[in-house]
């Protein structure tokens, strides 16, 4: 391989893109019209533009990046995570291109990215699972029906996805047939395909997984394992290498059960197994993911192996060479995301105007951003991530302490606030797990049932914000293409040009909580509603957000359309009455 198409953007095409430089092999990136400037543009050693700004028309046009791949005389394609790394359907496509992929075989991300056809495998090689659906679901009576046979809480879940999008927990059957349309629609959204199936949730469990590598010859290594269960909604926030206070045999079994799915699935490249461990010990098989890990950092960290560089390695017909890496020391990875812990961590987009990061002993800084630039709301919410590492979990922390108070990003909320209240919070920090016990204060739903939030709202120095989706500039970025140019869309529907200070709210209105898109609204002019009754859903960095009726009424001045882009703070409609 000599020169590489990076399919994504932000912090992990950068990442690629220095990965390539260390092995000497050329980068290519692609980017939407609001990422004409971003620092993964500005590190490739090629740049070309895709049509548009929304992932369907960029990132996950495959039409799109096969023509550019070709274009620019790259062999290969690393996907990153996210967008297509697990569309079987892409890595054909490259393949039928003449190019190399950088991941496993198309059939093999049929077999492990479909969560159900993954449960089959685990179930063969005898890897512990939860009660679930053999098979999609294709209504929410067939989720009630599940619920009924085996009781609440059960989880929905994307079939192809990953990342927290597309699944929701209902612990009421009430809830279903909303939970399993919004399931659905962020299926859609994130990964192109809306199927879902229906598991057991499994209360208050840790997410344990183990990084592994697999080569063309049969070879299957762990390089390590992490805990990944201080989440929100479900995705990660904070991640730590490797897992700590687990016992022996809970680390044999998950090393075992990690090799078995993957050798029997024929996996080549770096993948994740993930696992839930309940309060009593047990483990449940969750999923693979087929890709590169947002916290593969961590393992690397502990390791000294460079799991980007050996995943081009795999994919160049090269042997593993060595057995499963000794860990040493410990590693946590902070995700800064561009969202507001104080108000239920929702997505806020933005300019950065103020950026510092920490140095020093043990600190990885991780970003796809730099001061000036823009965040977008079309996309994820993540900046960059703080890795920090020292011989012990105890010194990582501290370490991570002093990195967090030395960082500094200011021009938008970030979750930098959180990060510093955890790493001082006795569930996270403290002696709650003996050594040995298998016991750990944090799980999945901690930060929403249990973190004593005291964080205070972001306030925008800057005043009233626009109602207008975000923009980039005209012109190409440095070492960019303009002979790929394409010819910009229409506006989207729905912007303004008037403040948000300009609606004034009353005690009627019903006001947007962030930017976003609108992607379902439920009520109409006119409609009487009934307080907590759903009126819309918005999204934004791939999140969805329901707006709720704060009281009977009948809804008045409701204005906007599906597709419409609103701004925090503007006024959707009123309840009158």
């Amino acid at each position: 391989m000599t020169k590489t198409l990076v399919a994504n953007r932000g912090e992990i095409a950068v990442r690629v893109i220095r990965a390539a430089r260390d092995a000497g092999i050329g980068s290519v990136a692609v980017y939407a019209e609001p990422d004409a400037d971003a620092l993964f543009v500005r590190l490739a050693d090629e740049a070309y533009p895709l049509a548009g700004t929304a992932p369907a028309e960029t990132y996950l046009s495959i039409p799109r990046l096969l023509e550019i791949a070709v274009a620019s005389g790259a062999d290969s394609v690393h996907p990153g995570y996210g967008f297509l790394a697990e569309n079987a359907e892409f890595a054909r496509a490259v393949m039928a291109a003449g190019l190399v992929w950088i991941g496993p075989p198309p059939a093999t991300i049929d077999s492990l990215g479909d969560k159900i056809k993954a449960r089959h495998i685990a179930e063969k090689v005898g890897a512990p699972l939860a009660p679930g659906t053999k098979d999609p679901v294709h209504s929410a009576d067939e989720v009630v029906a599940f619920a009924r046979e085996f009781g609440l809480p059960v989880a929905i879940k994307a079939a192809y996805g990953g990342g927290g999008r597309g699944l929701k927990v209902v612990r009421n059957e009430a809830q279903i047939v909303e939970s399993y349309e919004s399931a659905v629609r962020e299926a859609v959204t994130a990964f192109g395909r809306g199927d879902c199936f229906v598991e057991k949730f499994l209360d208050r469990p840790r997410h344990v997984e183990t990084q592994c590598l697999a080569d063309a010859h049969g070879n299957v290594v762990v390089v390590s394992t992490r805990d990944c269960s201080l989440q929100r909604r479900h995705q990660k926030l904070v991640e730590e290498a490797p897992a700590p206070f687990l016992t022996d045999e809970q680390t044999r079994r998950l090393y075992g059960a990690s090799k078995a799915i993957l050798r029997e699935a024929g996996y080549v490249g770096a993948g994740t197994c993930e696992f839930l461990v309940a309060a009593d010990g047990t483990i449940s098989f969750l999923e693979v993911n087929t890709r590169l890990q947002v916290e593969h950092c961590v393992s690397e960290e502990v390791t000294g192996v460079d799991l980007v560089r050996e995943m081009f390695r795999v994919a160049a017909g090269e042997r593993l060479g060595y057995d499963d890496p000794e860990s040493h020391g410990h590693s946590i990875e902070f995700r800064i995301n561009a969202e507001d812990a104080a108000r239920n961590f929702l997505p806020a987009p933005g300019r950065i105007t103020r950026w510092r990061p920490p140095s020093g002993p043990g600190v990885r800084i991780d970003a796809g951003y730099e001061e000036g630039e823009t965040v977008p709301g079309l996309f994820d919410s993540l900046i960059a991530k703080l890795v920090v590492t020292g011989r012990d979990r105890t010194q990582a922390l501290e370490r991570a302490r002093r990195a967090l108070s030395e960082f500094t990003v200011e021009g938008m909320p970030t979750v930098l606030p959180f990060h510093r209240a955890v790493v001082d919070d006795p569930d996270f920090a403290g002696p709650s797990a003996p050594p040995g016990t298998g016991r750990f204060a944090i799980h999945t739903t901690w930060i929403e049932t249990e973190f004593d939030n005291r964080i205070p709202p972001f306030e925008d120095a800057a005043g009233a914000e626009t109602c207008t989706a975000p923009s980039a500039p005209d012109g190409p970025g440095p070492h960019t293409h303009p002979g790929l140019a394409v010819t910009r869309g229409p506006r989207p529907r729905g912007t303004r040009e008037r403040r948000a200070s300009e609606l004034t709210p009353t005690g009627d209105a019903v006001t947007s909580p962030m930017q976003g898109t609108v992607v379902k609204i439920a009520v109409e002019q006119g409609d009487a509603v009934e307080q907590d009754q759903i009126l819309l859903v918005i999204e934004a960095m791939k999140m969805e957000q329901a707006l709720h009726a704060h009281k009977d009424g009948t809804v008045s001045g409701l204005t906007v359309r599906m597709g419409d882009v609103v701004a925090r703070n503007q006024i959707i409609c009123e309840i009158v009455g």
